[in-house]
């Protein structure tokens, strides 16, 4: 085992306890956090910048579509031309480039270039988003690999419910451009982060990558990729109108609290979900799906109840909050040495469905009303659940320990698997 690696798994120590590298972990949680926060913070300043910029609010609001647009159109190309490099070096130049995008909003009095901008933001942050959860995934050791997806891919719910709102108040009290400044001062320290705490890695060798899209011959990659576009469009239609969907209720004015109980709930799924992903993939990541299923039930009939909406809104962040870890590691797992380009074609596909998310929820509400925002939920989540129960070999097996010490696993899981669980079941 490298020098780097054995540093950060923790002393063995006579229990043969592993630790994890949290403060290598809370940096890329950090990354997790800034890029999540960054793509979606244009949604609560568009009066503001749409004035400064002097073009309309709907011409404003492309500008998370286009953020989406450069991570899905790159993620996969990037992510296979990069592939031999050294992670560290990788994650320190996306995010270099991350930080010199949001500069170029925060100063821009210019439309196009604000466009191009965010353009570049959202390839910066394919790229990283590709890296994170590998990356993640080789600090820990083996049994610890889902509690280290979990810790990095905490920021996510933490920017929706909690970045959002602070960065809409702040660009409300100090104008957005102090926004987007904030988001460069914050990646700029990140990136002393990294350098001081987070261990490098070697990328893949040229004569073992696999080519990014024959990683779709994988067993196994193909449901998970499936279940995450389809889970993901589901959610965003209703996450991107939760607030037109609470206006019809008559709840517009709790817009707010109503997202700070849904990720506070997600937080709690994180947790729930890195304590048991190890042996429990497979059950957490059918739970999931029904807790969203039974939250959009809720809202569908019982939304009269504004009780019954926080109700249903905790359900969701419960069903929610974990699956960027179960899905991440889900594929990570069925993609075996071809990890790194499984994620890619994750972080593609996930975008895409935010996008597909935010047009054919606009769709919906001009042809059917806000109403139908949760049947659609409902609606989407059967296939999610056919595919997740149906991938029982491959995908989302039930029995995932195995997984780490066969044939297809990445060498480095298979060089960890041997050392700390040799007692472990062969296949």
């Amino acid at each position: 085992m490298s020098n780097d690696t054995t540093q950060h798994v923790g002393s063995r120590g006579g229990s043969g306890t592993q630790k994890l590298p949290i403060a290598a972990l809370l940096a890329l949680a950090t990354a997790v956090f800034i890029t999540s926060l960054t793509e979606t913070l244009p949604a609560g300043l568009l009066p503001a910048m749409s004035a400064d910029l002097g073009v309309g609010e709907s011409a404003m609001g492309q500008t998370v579509t286009i953020y989406a647009i450069g991570t899905a159109l790159t993620a996969i190309p990037l992510t296979a031309a990069t592939a031999g490099w050294r992670r560290k070096r990788l994650l320190l130049t996306a995010m270099t480039g991350f930080a010199l995008a949001n500069t170029v909003t925060a100063v821009s009095g210019n439309y196009p270039l604000t466009m191009v901008a965010r353009f570049v933001a959202g390839v910066a942050a394919g790229l990283a988003w590709a890296l994170l959860a590998g990356y993640a995934r080789r600090l820990a050791p083996v049994q610890l690999q889902g509690k280290a997806i979990a810790i990095a891919m905490a920021g996510i719910p933490v920017a929706l419910s909690l970045g959002v709102p602070a960065g809409t108040f702040l660009g409300k009290a100090l104008g957005w451009r102090v926004a987007f400044l904030l988001m460069t001062v914050l990646t700029v320290v990140l990136l002393a982060w990294i350098t001081v705490s987070v261990p490098d890695h070697p990328g893949q060798r040229r004569d073992g990558r696999t080519p990014v899209l024959s990683t779709l011959r994988i067993p196994g990659v193909t449901p998970v990729l499936t279940v995450t576009l389809v889970f993901v469009l589901a959610h965003t239609i209703l996450y991107t109108y939760i607030a037109t969907f609470l206006d019809h209720l008559g709840m517009g004015g709790s817009t707010d609290l109503v997202l700070l109980v849904f990720g506070a709930a997600s937080l709690l799924s994180i947790w729930i979900v890195g304590a048991h992903i190890h042996r429990r993939l497979r059950t957490l990541t059918i739970a999931s799906a029904l807790l969203v299923a039974v939250a959009a039930g809720l809202l569908a009939v019982l939304a009269e109840s504004p009780a019954l909406v926080y109700v249903a809104v905790t359900l969701w962040g419960l069903g929610w909050g974990g699956a960027p870890t179960l899905l991440q590691t889900a594929v990570g797992d069925a993609g075996g040495d071809a990890a790194d380009a499984a994620q890619a074609m994750l972080v593609t596909l996930w975008n895409a469905a935010m996008a597909g998310g935010g047009v054919v929820g606009g769709i919906l509400l001009g042809q059917f009303g806000s109403q139908s925002f949760p049947w659609s939920v409902l609606a989407l989540l059967v296939p999610v659940l056919v595919v997740v129960v149906a991938a029982r070999r491959h995908g989302f097996p039930a029995r995932r320990a195995a997984a780490h010490s066969g044939p297809g696993a990445a060498p480095e899981l298979t060089e960890y698997a041997k050392e700390f669980t040799s007692a472990s079941p062969r296949p």
